[in-house]
């Protein structure tokens, strides 16, 4: 996409001209670590276990698009959770995690017009289930810890769909609910940051790119770079 407008400061909109109704879209389909919430779980997990800084470099890079491999990467980051207990787990999920601003406007918004919405994560289901519950999110697709006394075990459970909830896993869920609810993926918005969220945004009807990595902000169809996750209503009215 050749051509940008800035509508406001921090939003930037590319390849269509605005408004769009929230009503024309029927799905929306979140990432949740660093979009919906404010924190990448994988990473204050490890915290707990004195390598932070390790496994946030192996996310950044992931994120980034330097690592193009997403499920090598996240076993080698889930094998350096070793041994961190459920316990630290809920503390992450306690005391540091939270929604990022305008997550429940524009979920409720969209609910509110008769959209489903979809949660899909590179993440793990210990934090994509509650956030489901808070949110009232009706699907959501995300990677299972196991977990032996109480305790990581450094690997990740196989589930009915696959292995692991990568970017390819993401794209094909969004095309599968589309299918499921009888509508065109044209009809989906996709919401994300990072490079995995690329494949399920680029057959989404609407991208949108929230205070995402540069590789996804430039493919984008709505960039939002300042404020909060509602501000996508500033363009779907």
């Amino acid at each position: 996409m050749s051509s940008s407008v800035e509508t406001s400061t921090g939003l930037t909109i590319q390849g269509f001209t605005p408004p769009l109704r929230l009503h024309d879209f029927k799905l929306i389909a979140f990432d949740m670590d660093s979009t919906l919430i404010n924190i990448e779980c994988v990473d204050e997990i490890a915290d707990a276990a004195g390598r932070k800084a390790e496994v946030a470099a192996i996310t950044e890079a992931t994120m980034r698009g330097e690592i193009t491999d997403f499920k090598e990467s996240l076993r080698r980051r889930v094998a350096l959770l070793k041994g961190v207990s459920v316990a630290s787990m809920e503390q992450v999920y306690a005391q540091r995690l939270q929604l990022n601003p305008g997550a429940a406007t524009l979920v409720a918004a969209c609910k509110a017009a008769g959209m489903k919405v979809l949660l899909v994560s590179g993440g793990f289901t210990f934090f994509a289930d509650r956030i489901c519950d808070l949110l009232h999110i009706d699907a959501s697709r995300s990677n299972l810890l196991e977990v032996v006394d109480g305790a990581l075990t450094g690997r990740m459970l196989d589930q009915p769909w696959g292995d692991i909830c990568d970017g390819e896993e993401k794209r094909k869920m969004l095309l599968q609910t589309c299918e499921q609810l009888g509508i065109a993926p044209s009809q989906a918005i996709a919401m994300g940051d990072g490079a995995n969220d690329l494949p399920m945004m680029g057959v989404a009807g609407l991208s949108v790119a929230y205070h995402a990595k540069p590789a996804v902000r430039a493919q984008a169809m709505v960039a939002i770079d300042a404020g909060g996750l509602d501000r996508l209503l500033e363009v779907l009215h």
